[in-house]
């Protein structure tokens, strides 16, 4: 069954004009929580020298396939298994890791998975893009995402927009720097993580 989501539907161009800048010209890309699966039909098509491989937990892969085959797109792969609240699924060595929507609903064990994951999988300087909504400690929360943020913790305790600096901090930890950040539609952010080549030096050296 073929699943839609407006929010998808509007955020898929000013997302694809992030991707089309930071992504690779070819390569492999690994999608985590791809959902309904229109992100990927979209992006497949609109970066057709990049392999699209789709994932997410088995009872979305009815959409994405759905998806899949409507768009015919040679460079979608079928979907596959990755729960970031397990140690299950592993895709092998990706060229970049594109997360949107995900990082606000699983639970911070998952967060934490996401990035020990692309730090394993991600090849020296790939991407991990992070798309969704933070809270900066230097700002005030927009009204709109306080209201998003209270929708998520009512409907699981454990989800809830999360604080950039405590992101950053997981990120440095995993071996990444910081690409870019850069403001979207609806209160949103484009982040972007990098996959250092060596170990952190200055992070050695403080140990």
């Amino acid at each position: 069954m073929k699943c839609f989501s407006e929010a998808c539907d509007r955020n898929q161009d000013p997302i694809l004009a992030v991707l089309k800048e930071i992504l690779p010209g070819s390569g492999r890309v690994l999608e985590i929580g791809s959902g309904t699966g229109q992100h990927a039909a979209y992006f497949s098509r609109a970066l057709p020298d990049l392999n699209w491989q789709p994932s997410d937990l088995a009872d979305a892969h009815l959409s994405i396939k759905a998806w899949r085959e409507e768009s015919g797109a040679p460079n979608l792969s079928a979907p596959i298994v990755i729960d970031l609240l397990s140690d299950n699924g592993s895709p092998g060595v990706v060229d970049a890791i594109v997360c949107i929507n995900t990082i606000h609903i699983v639970a911070w064990a998952g967060v934490e998975r996401l990035f020990s994951l692309a730090e394993s999988i991600l090849k020296p300087h790939g991407v991990l893009y992070c798309y969704g909504p933070y809270r900066y400690g230097d700002r005030a929360l927009e009204p709109s995402n306080v209201a998003f943020d209270h929708w998520l913790k009512a409907q699981n305790p454990v989800s809830g927009v999360r604080d950039y600096e405590v992101i950053k901090a997981l990120a440095e930890s995993t071996g990444f720097y910081l690409g870019g950040d850069r403001s979207m539609p609806a209160n949103n952010r484009s982040i972007w993580w990098v996959r250092r080549t060596a170990p952190n030096v200055s992070a050695l050296s403080a140990a």
